[in-house]
């Protein structure tokens, strides 16, 4: 059985939502818990997943039972416990979509000594930069060549700062396109592409530039407005077949773009871990074989479902009550 290992953070949030639809805030797992549950929904059946994750002695407890909980889980076996206390993250959101993030806790990184023969055993990856600091670009580099399948990277808070008070915010990612190329398909917003761009006037422009023979799509996650994504044809049609180890197989073709419809419906709802939730639907359906736009359809399907469920406890099951999410049955009804 074929095995995707998913590094990130699990983070215990407790969110501050908009004023006037709750009193009280909402403490739950949240962080690299909601791409878990967006896997667990929407893997293909012959897929297990492997958390690589490191977790704080004093939430251990709670974490096991949270991964224990997930129907496609393989083992416990990436499941790292360090002495410093978990991660906990304090949401306030000011509108529908913008909050303010204050991070506390000290959970660290993966060394590549650490992280190599755990991806190794793996045949696809996913990371999502949760803390930021999951892994260093010089790890990242070498684990593009440690497995044979695809790897995918959601940008997230590799992006973000931390002041001196735990307080995130956008911030210019150095290196970035090194980063880019340690991973075939890259996630990220519409603002870290245009934090990416600099004084760039056009943004797509330079997402098309990054597209060659080592980054092969783009997926730019827009909110209300839907998702983009920027590659080449071949990718497009068949990502599934142009990921992996080695080079890209013959010519690249030309660069194209795409625009997905919004499914979002996050007015009366919460949107914590709708991107993530999205990623881990997308990477699902690309991983069962669906083209890029029946991928990003079903992730946007999932995004938007999310909002209407607090927490990633129990996630997963709610999700799976929608069967237009399942990669049990593609777009064309083809089942697999």
């Amino acid at each position: 059985m074929p095995r995707l290992g998913v590094v990130g953070t699990l983070v215990w949030d407790t969110i501050y939502d908009r004023p006037g639809n709750w009193d009280d805030p909402v403490e739950e797992w949240g962080g690299i818990a909601y791409s878990l549950a967006g896997f667990d929904a929407a893997l293909p059946n012959n897929w297990s997943l492997l958390p690589i994750v490191k977790v704080g002695q004093d939430m251990r407890d709670s974490a096991d039972t949270f991964l224990k909980g997930l129907v496609h889980l393989d083992s416990l076996d990436g499941i790292r416990t360090v002495a410093e206390p978990n991660n906990r993250v304090e949401l306030i959101y000011v509108d529908e979509a913008r909050r303010h993030e204050k991070l506390s806790g000290g959970v660290p990184g993966w060394t590549l000594e650490e992280l190599l023969p755990v991806v190794r055993a793996c045949d696809a990856l996913y990371v999502n930069f949760i803390a930021g600091w999951e892994l260093d670009l010089q790890t990242a580099s070498v684990l593009r060549n440690a497995i044979a399948g695809p790897t995918y990277m959601d940008l997230h808070s590799l992006m973000l700062g931390l002041d001196a008070d735990g307080v995130r915010n956008l911030r210019p990612l150095r290196e970035w396109r090194s980063w880019l190329t340690c991973f075939d398909i890259v996630q990220l917003n519409e603002d870290e592409l245009t934090m990416l761009a600099g004084g760039s006037n056009d943004p797509w422009v330079l997402a098309a530039k990054v597209i060659g023979s080592a980054t092969r799509g783009i997926l730019i996650t827009r909110g209300d407005r839907g998702s983009t994504w920027v590659s080449t044809r071949d990718f497009a049609e068949s990502p599934l077949e142009c990921c992996g180890y080695g080079q890209f197989p013959g010519p690249l073709g030309p660069i194209t773009m795409g625009r997905v419809p919004s499914e979002m419906r996050v007015r009366d709802g919460d949107p914590t871990g709708c991107g993530d939730v999205w990623g881990g639907t997308c990477f699902s359906h690309l991983l069962a074989g669906a083209n890029l736009n029946s991928a990003m359809r079903a992730a946007g399907k999932a995004g938007s479902r999310n909002a209407g469920f607090r927490g990633a406890s129990r996630l997963s099951a709610y999700l799976q009550s929608s069967s237009d999410i399942s990669t049990g049955v593609l777009e064309t009804g083809k089942t697999l």
